[in-house]
């Protein structure tokens, strides 16, 4: 019976590992209310020209006069000269998206104009006023089956306040008659085609442009991010939450990794425009990744040490710590070969970012004809400082080395304390590895950023178990 509920137990456990991988997003982006405000400026300076671009049908209909009976009357070549939204206002909706609010915007149009009947015809131009134009917008957000972020016109409702019409022509009392119908007729046919314009535009702008959401992002030949929502976009009452699966994944062969996303306690920030979260466990795939692929490989060799250098890599510079060496290959250049013997694990706490990482060091004799022959190998920890650097649209990082802690696990010369060899390794590892190691992770690899952003102004500050960093966006 123990052992049944063992058993279940431990199911349970695998279950929850696996609903909290698939729904605690790695990396998340926060859009606040001063970003949106500034997507909204963007917005309707774009919904703007799409308005003025209306094209409004021609129409005719008729109206009795007394002595003359029916006339029938034509409005044609109608053009919008401009088309203007002075005031806007963009609101959160929990739990659903996005409410645009537009007031007091207004337009002008000009066209031709006819009346006929019988003996009776005019004809002239037209100048049209429309004034207190609003429009309200829903916008519901959601996600489609590849991640990316959706966007759909959920409710769209317009209303004119005043149209006012004046008509040149020879008989003035005679369009005295029929101005208020057509009027009428304007406004119906322009409150329902500025509708027809905001949907358009927004399934064929604004959702296009959210589809430049990478969903992936290919770094080298060995590794991606997997930058796809986890979940559709959260709307509160004070900011707008994408959760990313934020994950780096091989290449050639993806595979679950075996730890899963920490819960990330976001802070309740105002001052920038998008703040970003970054979690320990997005950093750690990429370690886990780049790891398994057997890549986390470098190499020493005398040639990149500086001539000016004392501790060149040959056996006279090793005798002094290992006597023997120089007996048995006297002055031989040497090599080291470093390699992670498991995966580098990032530590993010609010003092400071630090990786802790064991590697192995096989060090070899170069013989005249080029071969090598082992000579000793060392398991070797540090603690190692990390520094995260963000530009407009890149994330990097530079490492700052500790003290090595040296372990003997094998040597082919005899025994030899490994403790003498610690300054020379701490030399080696702080002048040579870890500098090409940083020109490396300077070189970074792209946020999650939809097409033409540019972050500024920005802040970075480590959280417990995430990194934090907000900035300010341009639109360029």
């Amino acid at each position: 019976m123990a052992t049944r509920h063992l058993a279940l137990a431990a199911s349970v456990l695998a279950i929850c590992m696996v609903l909290t991988r698939a729904t605690n997003p790695g990396f998340v982006a926060r859009i606040t209310v001063k970003g949106l405000d500034y997507a909204r400026q963007e917005g309707i300076t774009a919904l703007q020209k799409e308005l003025a671009k209306l094209k409004l049908p021609d129409f005719s209909g008729s109206f009795k006069v007394k002595v003359l009976g029916k006339v029938r009357y034509t409005f044609y070549s109608l053009n919008l000269r401009s088309f203007q939204l002075p005031s806007s206002q963009i609101a959160l909706i929990p739990n659903v998206g996005l409410k645009v609010s537009i007031a007091n915007a207004f337009a002008q149009l000009t066209g031709k104009w006819k009346v006929k009947k019988r003996f009776l015809r005019d004809s002239g131009s037209f100048d049209l006023k429309i004034e207190g134009l609003s429009i309200s917008v829903g916008l519901k957000l959601g996600s489609d089956a590849s991640g990316r972020p959706t966007i759909t016109t959920s409710e769209c409702g317009t209303h004119i306040s005043n149209v006012r019409v004046h008509i040149s022509g020879r008989f003035g009392w005679l369009y005295n008659l029929f101005h208020k119908k057509i009027e009428s007729s304007f406004r119906r046919t322009m409150e329902g085609k500025v509708c027809e314009a905001v949907t358009s535009s927004v399934t064929t702008k604004l959702q296009p442009y959210l589809q430049t959401l990478p969903v992936t992002a290919k770094i080298d030949k060995v590794a991606g991010i997997d930058y796809s929502l986890v979940a559709p976009p959260a709307a509160t009452a004070q900011s707008l939450d994408v959760n990313l699966k934020g994950e780096f994944f091989s290449l050639a062969h993806r595979s679950a990794v075996p730890f899963a996303p920490p819960i990330l306690a976001f802070p309740v920030d105002h001052d920038r425009m998008v703040y970003f979260a970054a979690s320990s466990y997005f950093f750690n795939t990429a370690g886990f990744v780049y790891h398994k692929a057997g890549v986390l490989l470098f190499e020493i060799t005398d040639a990149m040490i500086p001539k000016e250098f004392k501790f060149h890599l040959n056996t006279s510079t090793f005798s002094a710590f290992i006597p023997q060496l120089e007996k048995m290959y006297p002055d031989k250049l040497m090599k080291l070969r470093i390699k992670t013997s498991s995966a580098p694990f990032l530590t993010i706490a609010p003092e400071n970012l630090s990786l802790t990482p064991v590697v192995d060091i096989q060090a070899y004799v170069i013989l005249p004809n080029s071969s090598f022959v082992p000579i000793f190998l060392l398991s070797v920890t540090s603690s190692v400082s990390v520094k995260i650097m963000v530009t407009s649209a890149q994330i990097g990082a530079t490492l700052e080395l500790g003290r090595l802690q040296l372990s003997l696990k094998h040597s082919d010369i005899g025994p030899f304390s490994v403790q003498l060899l610690q300054a020379l390794m701490n030399f080696y590892g702080s002048s040579i590895l870890i500098p090409r190691i940083n020109a490396l992770l300077r070189e970074g690899f792209p946020l999650p950023l939809p097409a033409r952003v540019q972050l500024s102004n920005l802040v970075i500050q480590p959280r417990q178990n995430f990194l934090l960093f907000g900035a300010d966006v341009r639109y360029m």
